[in-house]
């Protein structure tokens, strides 16, 4: 004889999967913007150390191969578009131009979402969507980078990686430059300051490059 009915095991089995399914499915309303915002510019410094040992920069034959070790470069802008309000973001790449500066050609792009990581030849502004841009999508109003090396490169707010992975505190462009001078010697930390005034602070180690959250 055929069974057309469900025992009550199967039904609660079966409710038990909805469960599970509608509690994964529901949207996030605890979020913390600070503490995201934090564990994406770490994420973003760990992929840029990746970048510089996959994409192996050092040619003994150019005499300039340091300034375009892959760099992350946090900045702010007085952006024109929102009334010259501060915004805080940053980039990631490669300064193949050596001229110190980037474009969106030598941009890395976020292996998850597939933008750029980068703000192009701009300025004055920065998009408000791009996820570099920590003020717009996370509340983000002022960011504090200290330590590294003994005041070498103290005025730059960047963070390079040679072939190796270790960490520097600045890829300068200038031919015969001492690049081993700004490797870095203490730890780097990176302050973000959220728009409750709570702080999240980001510390990458010498030698290893090795990134933490506090």
């Amino acid at each position: 004889m055929k069974r057309f009915a469900f025992t009550m095991l199967e039904l609660v089995f079966v409710i038990i999967v909805i469960g599970i399914l509608a509690v994964l499915a529901m949207p996030n309303f605890n979020r913390h913007p600070l503490q995201e915002a934090a564990e994406q510019l770490a994420r973003h410094i760990r992929y840029t150390q990746h970048l510089a040992m996959v994409d192996d920069r050092f040619d003994a034959t150019n005499p300039q191969w340091y300034s375009q070790m892959w760099v992350l470069r946090i900045r702010k802008v007085a952006d024109v578009n929102n009334g010259g309000e501060d915004e805080w973001y940053y980039e990631v790449f490669s300064d193949r131009s050596n001229d110190n500066d980037s474009t969106e050609e030598e941009e890395a792009t976020d292996p998850l979402t597939g933008q750029s990581l980068g703000n192009g030849s701009f300025n004055n502004t920065v998009d408000d969507n791009k996820i570099i841009n920590l003020t717009r999508k996370y509340g983000i109003k002022n960011i504090v980078y200290a330590g590294g090396t003994n005041n070498i490169g103290s005025t730059q707010t960047r963070i390079a990686f040679d072939n190796l992975g270790r960490p520097y505190r600045n890829a300068s462009p200038n031919l015969g430059e001492n690049w081993h001078r700004y490797l870095i010697t203490s730890d780097i930390t990176i302050t973000l300051t959220g728009s409750d005034n709570q702080t999240a602070v980001i510390t990458v180690r010498p030698e290893t490059g090795y990134v933490s959250i506090n």
